[in-house]
């Protein structure tokens, strides 16, 4: 006779085996009937629909569609993006090495990478592409100017240019080379008098982990590194793999790196380090700001919950998703978010929670998780990015210097000025010179810049028309007009240094290429500074680490 007690875990067993193939049944049943609805849309829209109809470009559409109710980073992969794709995880493309952008609609080279075609042949940061080969160039046709300037080592391509200061278009042929990308666009000691090894990295390609490594062995080959500072400002992320590799240069053999956790939140995903650090017992201190996201995230928060360095900056982006590529047909792939990642205290930093539940305030997260701790105790939160241990900004205080960025200025002038001028040493330049010809280019390129208050004041004057007030109202309206314009005209006095060390940055740029950006930027940028100040402060860099005597 069959044990009670057994037939009772058969028959529960069976019904909760049952109530999975249910489930399993249910999902898959609507999956193919979905697919079989948008199927026939498809081909009765492609086939019948009264205008011609691209069946390709409609797929397209439809699946781009269907991914905008996801998050974001969930993307369609055609075969024209790809090749930009493969870059992020190969870190080799072959190209002319420039980055290229829009300013004022024109595509405009914004750097050159050292060593490579473009640079060698005489390409300038601030030229205009305007045609490659026979193909002109506008902002319409921005989007595939990878597809022209990229491809096969060996292919000649032909540039027209056109160059400010100078009257002719210039003319290029440059053969394409294989670059390799740059993760760690600077190493070395600064200042060089203090042994404090600064790296800047700006990506998390294939090699990034390999550049850091390979930076620290040569900067200890010349000098005893006293003290770091990783400069993530600015970086987007990118492989995970990679910000694993570097956070086990500075972690510990054995400590958690990260979690990741994907729909199934029982079986997460947790990343140790696996070998002993490079740079142990070194102080640390990391740079991040609101261009600091993903990869960049989990070596902070990394670095942030074993104490094992101070974070100095602005909050981070907060991007705790993890997109995996799948390979599709036609040389198409699918990113798709599959996981999120967790940082050692067991926190996941995201911040705008896609699932559009009630705990949202404008698509960002309110709630503010508590009991999550650092190995000193310190407590952090959850859903915001990464929280520096000092808070401090870089950003202008001058709302005229921040429009004047916005659109270009400091880049457009040092083009100019660099063109027009034999430069070659920026601590030669004298720099009330500087500003004064930069007050008489934006002048002559009709820079305006509306307050908030000026804006008013135009609407209040367009009221008054209405209404057909008095005289008297029009003149109050107009002095007060005066007295703003007169305000800007004194608020760029008042910021003059800071718009010479703007254009002295972007001259530096033209001089030494992307090194002499950052180590001219580095004069006089607050957050490194502090960093510095603190790396001096045992007893500071202590305290903010929760370190008790």
């Amino acid at each position: 006779m069959i044990n009670k007690k057994i037939l009772s875990f058969i028959v529960i067993s069976y019904i909760g085996l049952t109530g999975f193939i249910n489930q399993d049944s249910d999902i898959y049943f609507k999956i193919s009937k979905s697919i079989d609805i948008f199927g026939k849309v498809y081909k009765e829209v492609a086939m019948n629909y009264v205008d011609d109809v691209n069946p390709e470009n409609f797929m397209v559409a439809g699946i781009k569609g269907m991914l905008t109710s996801l998050d974001p980073y969930t993307n369609y992969i055609d075969e024209t993006m790809k090749k930009d794709f493969d870059i992020v995880t190969t870190g080799k493309y072959g190209g002319i090495g420039t980055s290229v952008g829009l300013r004022n609609d024109k595509v405009t080279i914004l750097e050159l990478m050292e060593g490579y075609p473009a640079q060698r042949q005489g390409l300038r940061v601030g030229d205009e592409i305007i045609k490659v080969d026979s193909i002109e160039l506008s902002k319409e046709n921005y989007e595939e100017l990878s597809s022209y300037l990229k491809g096969e080592p060996g292919k000649i391509v032909q540039l027209t240019v056109e160059r400010d200061g100078v009257e002719d278009e210039l003319l290029f042929e440059i053969v394409l080379e294989e670059i390799t990308v740059k993760n760690l666009t600077y190493y070395g000691f600064v200042p060089d008098s203090k042994n404090v090894a600064y790296l800047k990295l700006s990506g998390f390609s294939r090699s990034a982990g390999t550049e850091v490594k390979n930076a620290l062995v040569d900067l200890n080959k010349t000098a005893e590194i006293s003290s770091i500072i990783f400069d993530l400002r600015g970086n987007p992320g990118g492989l995970l793999d990679q910000a694993i590799d570097i956070c086990e240069k500075f972690l510990n053999k054995e400590q958690l790196i990260v979690s990741v956790v994907g729909r199934d939140s029982q079986s997460a995903v947790k990343y140790h380090a696996e070998e002993e650090p490079l740079v142990k017992n070194k102080k640390v201190i990391v740079l991040i700001d609101g261009g600091s996201a993903s990869a960049s995230e989990i070596v902070a928060g990394a670095i942030k919950d074993h104490d094992r360095g101070v974070i100095v900056g602005v909050q981070s982006f907060g991007k705790g998703l993890v997109q995996t590529v799948l390979p599709l047909s036609f040389n198409t792939s699918l990113k798709i978010t599959t996981a999120k990642y967790f940082t050692p205290s067991g926190r996941c930093i995201q911040r705008i929670d896609y699932t559009k539940n009630n705990n949202l305030l404008n698509g960002v997260n309110t709630v503010k998780d508590e009991g999550f701790y650092t190995d000193n105790m310190r407590e952090v939160f959850a859903n915001g990015g990464i929280v520096p241990d000092t808070i401090v900004s870089n950003k202008s205080e001058s709302k005229q210097i921040l429009a004047l960025l916005a659109r270009g200025m400091f880049f457009r002038f040092a083009t100019y000025y660099f063109n027009t001028n034999s430069v070659s040493d920026i601590s030669l330049l004298d720099g009330s010179e500087l500003y004064m010809k930069f007050i008489t280019y934006i002048k002559e390129n009709k820079f305006d810049y509306s307050s908030k208050s000026e804006k008013i004041l135009e609407d209040l004057r367009l009221i008054a028309n209405e209404e057909e007030m008095n005289e008297e109202v029009f003149e109050l309206i107009s002095n007060l007009d005066k007295e703003y314009k007169d305000e800007k005209i004194s608020e760029l006095a008042k910021y003059k240094n800071e718009i010479i060390y703007l254009i002295e940055e972007e001259l530096a740029a033209r001089v030494d290429g992307r090194s002499g950006r950052i180590l001219q930027a580095l004069k006089h940028d607050s957050q490194f500074d502090v960093a510095l100040s603190i790396l001096g402060d045992e007893s500071t860099y202590n305290k903010l680490l929760g370190v008790t005597n």
